[in-house]
């Protein structure tokens, strides 16, 4: 059996709901599922603890380039551990990454929920055209740009980011910018940053806001099965 340490929530989801048992290490932000067994705390997905991961004997540590840093994954490999890094920026790369780490690096079978996934978002079809941005942080904001995950997952369903055309993946935008953008809703995830009712829809005033489950939205893992239900509800709520 191998032994695997995620730097990654949604890899560490995804290999402890295919396979448990196979985590020793996981960081302080893999919170689903709530089990993680005997996995070790192993530090942050930006100041992970790599003497504490090379004292684990992980047989792979799996990775991603935008979520964790080169040093700490060089620092690693000159430890003499072998680290996986992913690459995610829309549904189909996700859903083939996730492959690459689940059936080529671990030896699985292609687990249920990854199927489950796929047909899920094969029968997505758009709640209804809209526009919109959608910060993902606040002091400063900062909102998706290009080339996102989250954003393709929302273009799926209908809503066309306006800054998904931005130079930058994560611009930094005034809020004064924003609130004169001229979309028709804004769409504010409860992480990275905690967006909730009165926490970011009062920045906007007469602008509907769907609060939306960052997990669904960001995370690419078990949750990508629900992902089309649960947001397409919110972006409903929210219209």
């Amino acid at each position: 059996m191998r032994r695997v340490v995620s730097l990654v929530p949604s890899l560490t989801e995804a290999v402890a709901v295919s396979a448990p048992g196979l985590l020793v290490g996981a960081t302080d932000w893999c919170t689903h599922p709530a089990d993680l067994g005997g996995a070790e705390r192993i530090g942050g997905t930006k100041n992970p603890d790599v003497g504490r991961i090379a004292a684990l004997r992980p047989d792979l540590v799996i990775a991603n380039e935008e979520e964790n840093r080169a040093p700490d994954l060089d620092a690693l490999r000159a430890a003499g551990v072998e680290v996986l890094v992913t690459e995610i920026r829309d549904l189909p790369q996700a859903l083939r990454e996730l492959d690459r780490v689940l059936v080529g690096a671990l030896g699985l079978a292609r687990p249920g929920w990854l199927v489950d996934a796929e047909a899920a978002w094969a029968r997505a079809v758009p709640v209804e055209e809209l526009t919109a941005f959608v910060p993902v942080w606040r002091r400063p904001w900062m909102v998706l740009g290009r080339d996102t995950f989250a954003g393709d997952l929302l273009g799926r369903l209908g809503v066309r980011n306006v800054y998904a055309g931005h130079a930058e993946r994560y611009p930094r935008v005034s809020v004064e910018e924003l609130a004169a953008a001229g979309c028709d809703l804004v769409v504010l995830p409860d992480e990275p940053y905690a967006f909730a009712a009165g926490d970011g829809p009062e920045a906007f005033p007469g602008l509907p806001a769907a609060l939306v489950s960052g997990r669904h939205l960001t995370w690419y893992g078990p949750s990508l099965a629900e992902a089309p239900t649960v947001l397409a509800q919110a972006l409903r709520a929210a219209r």
